[in-house]
């Protein structure tokens, strides 16, 4: 599930480059789980609601030791994350690992099937949809 400024991480890749691993990664995140945090089997999401705020999350996995993005053959692409603006047209740069369902507002991990939201308040949706559209 996709909101705002979404940035996507394999959980592959936090295995293999987040210092002490998916472990560490989700203790480090668990103030932010059902707010701006979720994951399924595949994706960890984290989010910002501006440019500035993303900045600040991109910020701090290249210190972390991710290569946030790259250049190849003149072009640059999302390499081991990916900043999502569903609203605002996807990546924005090529992702060749990233999925994306518009219809749904969701994104998977290429090749492999959708799986369930972790860490979401699916509760705290419910209501903002009863607030947002009543009566229907």
């Amino acid at each position: 599930m996709t909101e705002f400024l979404d940035l996507i991480v394999p959980i592959s890749i936090i295995e293999e480059k987040y210092p002490g691993g998916w472990e560490r990664c989700l203790k480090d995140h668990s103030a932010a789980l059902n707010a701006r945090v979720w994951f399924d089997n595949s994706l960890f999401r984290d989010g910002a609601m501006n440019h500035d705020g993303m900045k600040v999350l991109l910020d701090q996995w290249w210190k972390l030791g991710f290569e946030c993005y790259a250049v190849r053959d003149g072009e640059t692409y999302w390499k081991d994350v990916c900043v999502y603006e569903g609203m605002m047209g996807g990546a924005g740069m090529p992702c060749d690992w990233l999925g994306e369902d518009v219809a749904e507002r969701c994104v998977f991990l290429k090749g492999t099937e959708r799986g369930e939201v972790v860490g979401r308040d699916w509760d705290l949706i419910d209501d903002w949809e009863e607030l947002r559209f009543p009566g229907d």
